[in-house]
């Protein structure tokens, strides 16, 4: 019988070490790969996300602001009680009444124009609303209009105004439409922008105007507004366009009342967005301009971004109504 010897042989301890050096190398490229990548997702989602919520901001106050002032067919001429305005509407409980003798939802009958906007920056400026309290060192605007199109059919918590070339009437939406020759009916709005944390994310938020809950009434519009920043844009030569622009707090009384020959003709819009969430691998020590306003560097691990837009006014008050 022939035995068969078979010899049965291992790695040695050298190429043990050797492979194990290798898989070790190998194991740490997978990591930093899978960190890089993870690291590109949290990036791109955060700079899709600055970009998204910019843009619905903007959309949504410029269709807003674009319109503000519009008055129905009685567009442009100042509203005096007695003589062209009529308010048979339920008085308002809870206003927010901005500065200046004739600034609440209503005209009333004190011997000044009727403001359809106002604004101010919160701790900067000498005078604020009362009736809502937002970040400090950023902007609130305040504006009042008519909604289109026409009402056809009215909701009995909501104000509305009736309207022919020379007259407007105010009143509930539960009563009776005035009996107003050649009018049409529209709702009638009192809105107020301003920007306040919920927790730690600031929200853009907005006040409207309702019968049953006053000026009360606040929705969420878009979260990670960190930032407002308005600048007035005046018509200084009757060309139309915007000759300089300012912030609230440069605008005068007679200015907002367009009692000088100045007119206000547009707005610029400035938003400093923020991510919601922080992200760890990253440190913001930029710094962000708002118009004539710079924020930061805050050194803090959020993304942000700037976005703006000018909004030319499509319903000017006129020149010394």
């Amino acid at each position: 019988m022939i035995k068969v010897s078979i010899k049965q042989q291992g790695m040695s301890l050298v190429e043990l070490m050797v492979a194990m050096l290798i898989s070790l190398f190998l194991t740490a490229g997978i990591f930093t790969m899978f960190s890089m990548s993870s690291s590109n997702v949290t990036t791109t989602s955060q700079f899709n996300q600055l970009q998204e919520n910019g843009r619905i901001a903007l959309a949504i106050m410029e269709r807003d602001l674009s319109q503000l002032g519009f008055m129905g067919d009685i567009t442009g001429t100042d509203f005096i009680i007695g003589t062209n305005t009529t308010i048979s509407s339920t008085a308002v409980a809870a206003d927010c009444v901005g500065a200046g003798l004739n600034n609440a939802s209503f005209p009333n009958l004190q011997p000044s124009h009727f403001r359809r906007l106002w604004g101010y920056e919160q701790g900067v400026s000498a005078e604020t609303l009362a009736c809502v309290s937002p970040n400090t060192n950023t902007d609130v605007i305040q504006i009042k209009r008519l909604i289109g199109p026409p009402a056809t059919v009215l909701t009995a918590t909501r104000y509305y105004a009736a309207t022919e070339s020379t007259e407007i009437v105010f009143f509930d939406g539960s009563g009776a439409v005035p009996a107003l020759l050649n009018s049409r009916v529209w709702e009638y709005q009192h809105h107020v922008y301003f920007i306040r944390d919920d927790g730690t994310t600031p929200v853009l938020r907005r006040r409207t105007l309702s019968i049953n809950n006053g000026m009360n009434n606040e929705e969420q519009l878009v979260e990670g507004i960190e930032n407002m920043r308005i600048l007035y844009g005046f018509d200084n030569d009757g060309d139309g366009t915007a000759d300089s622009y300012m912030p609230a707090q440069n605008v005068t009384t007679l200015m907002w009342d367009n009692e000088l020959f100045q007119r206000l003709v547009a707005l610029r819009v400035f938003l400093l967005v923020r991510a919601n969430e922080e992200d760890q691998s990253y440190k913001n020590d930029n710094t962000y301009t708002l118009g004539d306003k710079t924020i930061g560097p805050l050194n803090d691990k959020y993304r942000r971004k700037v976005v703006s837009s000018t909004i030319i006014l499509e319903n000017p008050i006129l020149i010394n109504l």
